[in-house]
């Protein structure tokens, strides 16, 4: 074990001196972050909606619907209400861009309803926001649908006053659930993204160190100690370990303090870590022992990281276009690191996102065992 941490210091002190190391472990990846963290702020945040309206009826159905529908959702924060003196005003409203739809209520709605007449309120939409219109429409067709159900009420009643008729229990009722856990936002998910795409980057310079070392003659005199290959192979995979903890630890916890990233529980989030450099040490390592030369490595850990990092997710999120593609991303360390940061996500989240962990550790012995297995080719001097 000491002769492991020997090797591995040594290798460390010759990497610090490196700068190459600190931007591709440090600088560039949180520089990026930062910038896609100033971008992409508050984008996924529920924005409220602005709806204009007109009530030129004042009756009260035209008053329910108002006070009692659109009220309440203006007081949670959903729609804004905006107040029109008629339909040519909700339609100026609207076309400048002032709110994504209008309601028009006509005069006598209200007599209409109660009794059972046509009855039509005018619902107004901004042709290019579709999304405005289409809630503008969805909570009319809603109010609609409960008009409809106090009239079919007071039918099968024979008679009575509305009121009594809205006392009768639905036949079908909607609860109203909130998820255990949340996804991250846009902003954290460029950031651990681009933090997992550059671990790939930092932990390169561990394992393949054993081709620089044949290259510049200093293999052959490490070789002619009394020290046992695998102990190599083992101190450079621990030093590919500890700068992928230290750079991912870092980025992650910078983001948390400056970027007001949250990443859920601090134990889930460790082992997490551990488990993701893991596999990115044997991902890498295992690319390594197909080349021959340390300028082959480093063009093939390139390609490698640039290809697995698209796959998994990281810069395009492919596991949201579905198919072939989003199964295929899970065959790469990426997808499981991100979605164990989702996991860890939310009020109700688990303190161990386990299913990704294990993932994430079924990686690295699968590709450190074959990296292993393949190590003595590198020692040929």
């Amino acid at each position: 074990m000491r002769t492991i941490l020997l090797i591995a210091g040594k290798d460390l002190r010759q990497r610090l001196r490196d700068r190459s190391l600190l931007l591709l472990a440090f600088v560039v990846p949180f520089g990026l972050a930062a910038v896609f963290s100033v971008v992409f702020r508050d984008v996924d945040a529920q924005q409220p909606v602005t709806f204009a309206v007109a009530d030129l009826d004042r009756g009260p159905i035209a008053t329910t619907f108002t006070g009692r529908v659109l009220r309440p959702l203006e007081q949670a924060g959903v729609v804004r209400l905006r107040g029109a003196d008629d339909e040519t005003m909700a339609r100026a409203i609207v076309d400048g861009g002032q709110a994504q739809a209008a309601y028009v209520i006509p005069t006598g709605f209200s007599q209409a309803v109660q009794t059972r007449h046509k009855a039509t309120i005018r619902v107004i939409g901004d042709v290019n926001d579709r999304i405005g219109a289409f809630v503008a429409r969805s909570i009319a067709d809603s109010f609609a649908s409960d008009v409809r159900y106090v009239q079919v009420a007071l039918a099968a009643k024979g008679g009575g006053t509305p009121e009594q008729a809205a006392a009768v229990p639905p036949p079908v009722t909607v609860a109203d659930l909130t998820a255990d856990r949340r996804q991250l936002t846009l902003a954290e998910g460029f950031q651990a993204g681009i933090a997992v795409f550059f671990l790939f980057f930092a932990v390169q310079f561990g394992f393949s160190s054993i081709l620089d070392e044949r290259r510049d003659g200093t293999l052959a005199r490490l070789l002619a100690a009394p020290v046992p290959r695998l102990t190599i192979a083992l101190a450079k995979l621990l030093t590919g370990v500890v700068v992928g903890v230290v750079s991912m630890t870092v980025l992650l916890a910078a983001s948390s303090l400056l970027l007001g990233a949250d990443w859920g529980a601090p134990v889930g989030l460790g082992l997490l870590i551990v488990a993701g450099v893991l596999a990115a040490n044997g991902v890498m390592a295992l690319v390594v022992t197909v080349a021959r030369t340390a300028e082959q490595a480093g063009n093939a850990e390139t390609v490698a990281a640039m290809l697995l990092g698209v796959l998994g997710g990281v810069l395009v999120p492919i596991q949201q276009t579905g198919g072939a593609l989003a199964t295929l991303s899970l065959v790469t360390p990426h997808r499981w690191f991100m979605r164990g940061l989702a996991d860890l996500h939310g009020a109700n989240a688990p303190v161990v996102p386990l299913v990704p962990v294990l993932a994430l550790l079924g990686f690295a012995v699968v590709t450190l065992g074959l990296a292993l297995s393949r190590t003595e080719r590198m020692f040929r001097l």
